[in-house]
Parts: C-alpha cells; sequence; structure tokens
C-alpha cells in the first residue's frame, strides 16, 4: 500500500465509527474512496441531484440547509454527509455546499451499502439518519411529506380560473355549468363577493334528497359563507383546515377576490401527511382521554420528523399546530356540554403555541377575550366553567397547567375586550418589573377559536400604543438583556452549576430564549404583528427596525440551537428519557461546539447593539 493511501487508512482509523473497523476492512476503504477538493461555495449536493457517494470531509467545513435556507448542519473534519440522499430513492433532499475551502472523501454508494451490510457497528452508526433506530411514521429515510406542503403554495395548485354563479341561478344551471366544466362546486358570487358554496354533496344531500325541484335557487340550498384561505398560504395550512371543518371544497382568495377552489383531489396528489391524520383523529375524539390517546403517537411524530430533516422551525409549527387542534376540539366539546356560548369569545394561546415553536407537550399558556357585551353577573357562571373544562381537559392531554397559572381558567385572565385593553395600556404605562414579565408572554399572542375581528381589536391599538412608547420598549430592552447566552471571557462555553444538570448547557434560557426576547423587543418597535420569532425577525429587517444582517445572522443562530436542541430531544426520547433543553458538551463534536459559540457571540452582539440603541449603560 503506497503512503498516500495508508495516510487515508490512518485518518479514518481515528474517524467514528470507521475506527471500529480493524485495520485490513479500512484498508479496503482507503482504495475505494476517491477524492475531492471543493472550494468555499462550492455547491457539493441540491435537492433532485443522483446521490452517487458517502462524503467525509478531510479537512475545511460544508454547510447543509433545506430548501427553504434552513440552517440543518455544519460538518467538519472526520463528518459525513450524504446519508440522507443516499436512502431517498437515491436522491438528495436538501442543499450541501463548502463554507470553506475543503478536501472530501467520497465513499461510493454501493461500497456503502456492503459495508453496512458486513458490519453492525457502521450500520448501527448511520440507523438515525435512515431510519433503523428511529422509528417513524413515515418510511425509512424518506421526508415525511409534510415539510413539502409547508413549502408549497396554495396558489401554485391552481388549476383554472373559479367557476361562479349568482345566488339567483337554479340547480338546474349549477348541475349543468359543473358537467361542462368538470368540477365539483359552483362559487357562488354576488357583486364580485364569494356569498356560498354549491357542492356535488349539497346536490345529493339538499336538493335530490329533500326533493326540491331544480329551479330551485342556489340561495337556497348552497352553504352560505364558506371558510377560505388566502392564496400565499401553505399547502400544509389548507390540509389542516379542510380536515379541522370536514370540508373537501376550500375557496381561495387573492385579499378580497376569488382566487379560486382547492379540493381534496389537488391535496391528495401530494400525499396527506401522519401529521394532518393525527389533526383528523383529534377532531373527531368526543373525550380529553381520546385525545391523549392520540397526542401519544407525538413523540414518533417528532422524531420522524427530524429523521426526515426538518428544521426546527418547521417541527414547532406542526407540533403547535397538534395543540391548536386539541384546544379547538376542546372548546368545541365544552360548548356541546354547556351550550352555545352566551356572547362572543376568543380563545388565545400565549408563549411557545402562540409563537409555533412547541417540540414536545409542554405546559399551558392562555386566556380569553370576551365581547364587552359580557356581564358577570348573566355570564360568569358559564365560562368559568367553559374554561375549567378546556383549561382541565389540555391537562389530561399532557399539556401541564401553567404553574404561574397564567390560564383562561383563572379569573384574571378571562377578561372582556375594554378590560383587556386597559390592562395592556398599564403594563406599557406602568411598565414595573410584574408587568414587564406579563408583558413578554401576552404580546406573544395567537387566537386559535374565536372571530379574528375580536382579536384584531384588542391586537391593533395595542401594538400602536407599545410601538409610540419609548420608555415601555427599553424597559422590555432591558428584561431581555437578563437572558444572557453561556460564553465566557474568553468565548469559553459556561456550563451550568451544580444540581442534576451541572456541566450542561442550557440551549433553552440561555441559547433559545435570548433570540426570542430579542425579535419581541424589535417587534414591538415596528409595531409586527407576527409572533413567531423567525417571521417577526425577518419583518424587523423589512420594517427597518432591525437591520439585514443582524437578523439574517440572528435566524441563523436560531436555527442552529434549534436544531441542536431538537436533536438532544430525539436522542432522549429514543432512550426513553424526560425531555429536556440541557445538552452536554462532550456529546458535541469539535466542529458543533465551534459554531455554537459562533451563535453565542451573534447573541450578545445583537443584545449589545439593543443596549446601546436604548442607551441601558455598560452591557
Amino acid at each position: 500500500m503506497d503512503v498516500e493511501l495508508i495516510e487515508i487508512r490512518d485518518f479514518l482509523a481515528g474517524v467514528h465509527p470507521f475506527d471500529l473497523l480493524a485495520v485490513e476492512v479500512l484498508g479496503e476503504i482507503a482504495q475505494a474512496l476517491e477524492i475531492r477538493y471543493a472550494r468555499r461555495g462550492t455547491p457539493l449536493l441540491v435537492p433532485g441531484d443522483r446521490a452517487r457517494f458517502l462524503y467525509i470531509v478531510r479537512t475545511g467545513a460544508v454547510e447543509t440547509r433545506d430548501p427553504q435556507g434552513e440552517l440543518l448542519a455544519r460538518l467538519g473534519e472526520g463528518e459525513c454527509f450524504g446519508v440522507r440522499a443516499l436512502m431517498h430513492d437515491g436522491l438528495a433532499l436538501n442543499h450541501s455546499h463548502a463554507i470553506e475551502d475543503s478536501l472530501l472523501y467520497l465513499l461510493p454508494a454501493e461500497r456503502f451499502a456492503r459495508l453496512r451490510q458486513a458490519h453492525r457497528q457502521i450500520d448501527y452508526y448511520f440507523a438515525p439518519q435512515i431510519g433503523g433506530r428511529l422509528p417513524a411514521t413515515s418510511p425509512a429515510g424518506q421526508a415525511d411529506p409534510a415539510l413539502g406542503l409547508m413549502t408549497v403554495r396554495v396558489e401554485t395548485m391552481l388549476g383554472r380560473a373559479p367557476v361562479t354563479l349568482g345566488p339567483e341561478a337554479g340547480v338546474r344551471d349549477a348541475a349543468r355549468l359543473m358537467r361542462d366544466e368538470r368540477v365539483s362546486c359552483i362559487l357562488v358570487t354576488e357583486d364580485n363577493r364569494l356569498v356560498g358554496i354549491f357542492t356535488d354533496r349539497d346536490l345529493r344531500n339538499r336538493v335530490v334528497a329533500d326533493g326540491l325541484g331544480m329551479a330551485t335557487p342556489l340561495s337556497r340550498v348552497m352553504s352560505k359563507h364558506p371558510v377560505g384561505i388566502d392564496a400565499s398560504a401553505s399547502a400544509f395550512d389548507a390540509l389542516l383546515m379542510m380536515s379541522r371543518h370536514n370540508i373537501r371544497h376550500l375557496p381561495v382568495m387573492r385579499g378580497a377576490t376569488l382566487a379560486g377552489c382547492l379540493t381534496t383531489t389537488n391535496l391528495i396528489k401530494t400525499q396527506a401527511t401522519s401529521a394532518v391524520y393525527l389533526v383528523g383523529d383529534l377532531h373527531k375524539q368526543e373525550t380529553a382521554e381520546g385525545m391523549r390517546a392520540v397526542l401519544s403517537a407525538l413523540p414518533d411524530l417528532v422524531r420522524s420528523l427530524v429523521d426526515s430533516g426538518a428544521s426546527a422551525h418547521n417541527v414547532g409549527h406542526i407540533v403547535s399546530t397538534l395543540t391548536d387542534a386539541a384546544t379547538t376540539r376542546l372548546v368545541r366539546l365544552a360548548e356541546k356540554a354547556l351550550g352555545p356560548a352566551p356572547v362572543p369569545y376568543v380563545w388565545a394561546a400565549a408563549g411557545s403555541q402562540a409563537r409555533h415553536e412547541q417540540t414536545a407537550l409542554s405546559d399551558q399558556d392562555n386566556c380569553l377575550i370576551l365581547d364587552d357585551a359580557y356581564d358577570e353577573a348573566a355570564h360568569g357562571a358559564y365560562f368559568t366553567a367553559f374554561t375549567r373544562r378546556v383549561c382541565d381537559g389540555l391537562a389530561l392531554c399532557g399539556y401541564a397547567h401553567c404553574p404561574g397559572g397564567t390560564m383562561a381558567m383563572a379569573a384574571p385572565w378571562r377578561l372582556p375586550l375594554a378590560r383587556w385593553r386597559q390592562l395592556f395600556q398599564g403594563w406599557i404605562d406602568e411598565p414595573e418589573p410584574k408587568a414587564l414579565m406579563l408583558a413578554s408572554i401576552f404580546f406573544d399572542l395567537r387566537p386559535v377559536a374565536g372571530p379574528a375581528a375580536l382579536f384584531g381589536a384588542l391586537q391593533t391599538p395595542v401594538l400602536e400604543q407599545a410601538r409610540g412608547s419609548r420608555v415601555f420598549q427599553a424597559l422590555m430592552a432591558g428584561n431581555a438583556l437578563t437572558h444572557q447566552p453561556p460564553l465566557g471571557f474568553f468565548r469559553n462555553l459556561v456550563l451550568v452549576r451544580g444540581g442534576s444538570n451541572a456541566n450542561r448547557l442550557d440551549l433553552k434560557h440561555t441559547g433559545v430564549v435570548p433570540i426570542i426576547d430579542l425579535a419581541r423587543v424589535h417587534a414591538l418597535a415596528a409595531g409586527v404583528r407576527a409572533v413567531n420569532t423567525q417571521d417577526r425577525l425577518k419583518a424587523c429587517a423589512e420594517a427597518g427596525s432591525l437591520s439585514a444582517e443582524g437578523a439574517a445572522n440572528l435566524r441563523e443562530a436560531l436555527a442552529f440551537l434549534g436544531f441542536i436542541r431538537l436533536r438532544h430531544q430525539v436522542r432522549q426520547i429514543q432512550d426513553g428519557q424526560p425531555v429536556d433543553n440541557y445538552v452536554a458538551p462532550d456529546s458535541l463534536s469539535s466542529f458543533e461546539r465551534a459554531h455554537l459559540k459562533d451563535a453565542f457571540s451573534v447573541v450578545k452582539t445583537m443584545q449589545s447593539a439593543l443596549a446601546h440603541t436604548y442607551q441601558l449603560g455598560r452591557f
């Protein structure tokens, strides 16, 4: 064996899991490798590429991102990539490119397959990436179609212009038009406004079954004021909406203009996913116990999503959507048991659920916004029982009661609109410590059930008040700076001292939370309505309250921290351990530790900039 091959063999002997193989096997691998040099910026794999190699980084660094640009991994010396591409019908799912000048060893796919078959330690090591060691609800090694549905816009799925008639048109005219245009529904419009929908199901159930004549006007048999979706929404959201409302036709709008109609046929072509099936199952349950049984599949779903290459942003959206579905179903069951609500209300989520950033079952944060027609004497008993049913139901489902009592079943967080406005006004005008703590919770608020107009009547004036109060923003900024990233003076990682989590990194309170806090302050300064942290950072850059570079750096840091945190939690799920946010540094590669330091440095830099903006003194 020549000197170069010996050097490669010896390098592999120091790389896990190849270090578990006999020296003669390593020699055979060395002879099978191809060598490639990639300049910084060189694309190595792009979605749709035919995967032909397992890549091993000899020197340099490589970055992998999903099709939407979310960071999935950074890889350094001795680390491998391309495994999922090899196992996904030989097609790459993500982008991988060199971020430094890199020397790569390429092991041909067929040789890698033989190596896994012949050596269990190799197959065991790579199993989490190909589905062998982490049982998944989706086929091993294949991306969960939910990820694709989240990236496809509804407008791209519209195959034709909407087929419409006026409400005065007869059933016969509608049936003929449906036959001639080969569609299964008619969108009913009046003065260019959507007022109803008439489907083949309506023709069967409301016309034929009831013996109505063919001249019956559509206004009598159509479904009035149908739910719709914006053309810019994702196909995933459309599928969830259709499942939630048990409908097969979904009108699509561009603002106030009718753009078309989405059908279950359109979506079936993209394949419904496990997450959507779970949402559908939740809406079928009649008890909280039944919903708890459905949600028991959540850990496996999270494992499947992470194994499929999902980013923390995608996982958070999907998991929080399941929480929304559970909440909505419990709201409907409470109304079924107690009767219709005496006044309109909005059930709103706070915290990570509101931000679409949940990664697992957690405690609940919610509140109730009541119409100003609410009267305590007349309506108090109903809403006390109503909110207790929903909050206790969530607890039975696995969402523990909030230790701080921030729940709709607590009287202070079940208020009419005018009282909510006064409450927010007080927090903004007199931002003492408790007010700042509560503002951090309730400025991350999102409606889950109830009329959007009622929620908007609270959100719009409150955001305007916060945007106009520089003093409130400054105090919120000071409060945000209390969460410091775990980075010492010489860029050493600062670990938890004492207790059961000693010598670990708290990736939630010292990693993710500081970025959430930064995004919230900048969003308040700009009057941004978004509550998801990634969406807030993007919107703040567009609004000018945060530099484009600063927002991009924070989004990348959040994505990387989220990736490390999710992977840690999936390993705990796999090992049957309780899920937490405390990561041991020695469980990370040297490259990952270096990039954690980079992420924390970004947060420190942006915290310093925030302190300077609001003149908070030395930071």
